[in-house]
């Protein structure tokens, strides 16, 4: 008889942070900053596969009662905060729309140069009051690909530190691309999932994954059955997944939290 594991997270590429940073300023400060809302992203990507057109867009508004003289955008580069003005906006709330290419031709950077995984910056620059305060309201928009429901689905092959490797599938709903049926992922040590599937959403802004915890199988070597519960992250343009799993067994509970690197298998 097995002895159970007694013993045993998330990589956002969309940050929002509220602050406010005041930028040099030869008037002074004169009343209080005001502190801008980015919200609404949608899309959150710059699409690896599309960037001569590909764009985010995003909301600006301010706190009620306030009213700034006007808000830039400025956008850098992975490391290189040169931050360029991007765009301006003068009446709130708005709706801003930047494209990929725009941002590239302002920063002197060729599109064929840009590639999977890299990171633009977009921040809020605010005047107001006579000041003006370069606002904690961030976005990170990585360059990745566009959502393939495809991609996404079909059989797949896991590896995790529980240790466990197995292969299994993954199906889509079928009025839902971004909400996915695993079958089979916990058939950890040969035991038999009875009780799947497993289901994930993979957040259609940023392509996170969160999962809904679930009773996968009736049994574990007489230990109870065993559920799973976690979160994690897909990857658009190889459709492969990082998964951070807690792993609970019978009235035993958590056994610790086991990453399951998930690959598409080759047809």
């Amino acid at each position: 008889m097995r002895k159970i594991r007694i013993f045993g997270s998330i990589i956002t590429l969309f940050m929002i942070f509220l602050s406010c940073e005041k930028v040099e300023d030869p008037a002074g400060l004169r009343g209080k900053a005001v502190i801008p809302i980015i919200s609404d992203v949608n899309p959150a990507i710059f699409d690896s596969k599309d960037l001569e057109h590909s764009y985010v867009e995003f909301k600006i508004d301010v706190p009620a009662g306030t009213h700034p003289d006007k808000i830039v955008i400025q956008g850098s580069y992975q490391t290189n905060l040169e931050r360029i003005a991007l765009k301006e906006v003068t009446s709130f709330p708005a709706t801003v729309r930047i494209l990929s290419s725009d941002v590239a031709q302002k920063l002197g950077i060729n599109l064929a140069d840009i590639s999977n995984g890299a990171v633009f910056r977009l921040e809020l620059i605010t005047s107001a009051n006579g000041t003006t305060t370069r606002s904690g309201a961030v976005l990170f928009i990585p360059v990745a690909c566009a959502y393939d429901v495809n991609l996404a689905t079909g059989s797949y092959h896991a590896v995790s530190d529980w240790p466990s490797e197995n292969d299994f599938t993954i199906a889509s709903d079928a009025n839902d691309p971004y909400t996915l049926y695993v079958k089979g992922l916990a058939t950890i040590d040969d035991i038999v999932e009875d009780l799947g599937p497993f289901v994930m959403h993979i957040n259609p802004i940023n392509y996170e994954v969160i999962t809904e915890p679930k009773l996968l199988a009736s049994d574990y070597f007489g230990y109870g059955g065993v559920t799973y519960s976690g979160s994690g992250t897909y990857s658009s343009c190889d459709g492969s997944y990082t998964l951070n799993i807690d792993i609970s067994i019978g009235n035993y509970g958590s056994q610790g939290i086991y990453q399951f690197n998930i690959t598409r298998n080759s047809k």
